[in-house]
């Protein structure tokens, strides 16, 4: 008799989330996310393109738009989000000491959040 296993389709088996119920989740999370990062990182790009040369008053108005504000507390955080889920991967796949891969682990989130926190009350202090 075949095992229970070998009967589910391809995608019931991606589902099942593997023994640690955990990979799909992530492997998607950092999907999204570069995907939301495309058209996040054309509109900063562009903006920064129009922007370039303006006097720092005509960049700060800018940033003090409502809309804008709101796009870069996204791209901000979003972007934040990928670097997090991505230096994880490389931490998890390439540091073998327990130790280290543990305390490697919490530096990096520790610095995203700073740096996210930091990056976003910025934000919020120009367009206030």
């Amino acid at each position: 008799m075949a095992s229970r296993s070998s009967l589910r389709t391809p995608l019931g088996a991606v589902r099942g989330l593997g023994s640690a119920k955990d990979g799909t989740h992530h492997w998607w999370l950092q999907r999204v996310t570069a995907i939301a990062l495309v058209p996040l990182t054309i509109w900063f790009v562009a903006s920064l393109v129009v922007l370039a040369g303006s006097p720092f008053e005509v960049f700060t108005a800018w940033v003090g738009q409502p809309l804008v504000a709101v796009f870069l507390g996204i791209f901000v955080t979003v972007g934040i989000w990928h670097l997090k889920l991505g230096a994880q991967v490389v931490v998890e796949d390439y540091v073998h000491g327990e130790a280290a891969k543990i305390t490697t682990l919490l530096v990096i989130n520790f610095a995203c959040v700073l740096v996210g926190a930091a990056a976003l009350f910025s934000i919020l202090k120009i367009a206030i």
